[in-house]
């Protein structure tokens, strides 16, 4: 049997009343029966990050760095704001940046017309520059289509488009885990 992918659920949005809890819960209750992944939530809301990147950082940036660096892989779900994602996602990227290269990131987005779809394809250069491989099939919500339940109204659509993510980052989250490895046992025997 393989080992269950680590991916860590990174919410983006630190705003009062934000909408980030709601997806999260939603997209942690489709993993939820999945025996080949092993969820964690990073939410930027508790991390305790500081408001400037400094090259020595303070233990809770190490513990949020350290709990990004224990993933396989990736889902970062953000909001989109004006036309792009929360300046306190790329303050986390910028502070971590070691912890996703060579690692696959998924995206669930949401908010106004294009459902956070422009704040996605900001961060896949952003990503790119830090040797991340980026998924191409995201999870997208427009406006915001979720009941007072925190349930998707078209849940079977949503469903499906969790699970196409969810099994494209295990393809990749594996395979890159195993290349990782070699490398190391490679450099180790140099």
């Amino acid at each position: 049997m393989t080992t269950p992918l680590r991916i860590a659920l990174v919410v983006a949005s630190t705003r009062e009343g934000r909408f980030g809890p709601t997806v999260a819960r939603w997209f942690q209750t489709v993993v939820t029966d999945r025996t080949d992944i092993e969820l964690t939530v990073a939410d930027l809301a508790d991390a305790d990050l500081p408001a400037h990147w400094t090259p020595d950082p303070a233990r809770p940036t190490r513990a949020f760095a350290d709990h990004l660096a224990a993933a396989d892989a990736y889902v970062i779900l953000t909001p989109e704001y004006n036309h792009s994602f929360p300046a306190s996602l790329k303050q986390a990227i910028d502070i971590t940046g070691h912890v996703w290269r060579r690692k696959p990131v998924g995206f669930v987005s949401y908010g106004g017309l294009s459902g956070g779809l422009r704040a996605v394809e900001q961060l896949r250069l952003v990503f790119a520059e830090l040797h991340a491989t980026t998924l191409r099939e995201t999870v997208s919500f427009h406006q915001f289509p979720f009941d007072e339940t925190g349930t998707p109204h078209d849940t079977h659509n949503a469903e499906r488009a969790a699970t196409t993510l969810l099994d494209d980052l295990l393809w990749w989250g594996h395979a890159l885990r195993t290349a990782r490895h070699d490398d190391k046992a490679v450099s180790e025997t140099t």
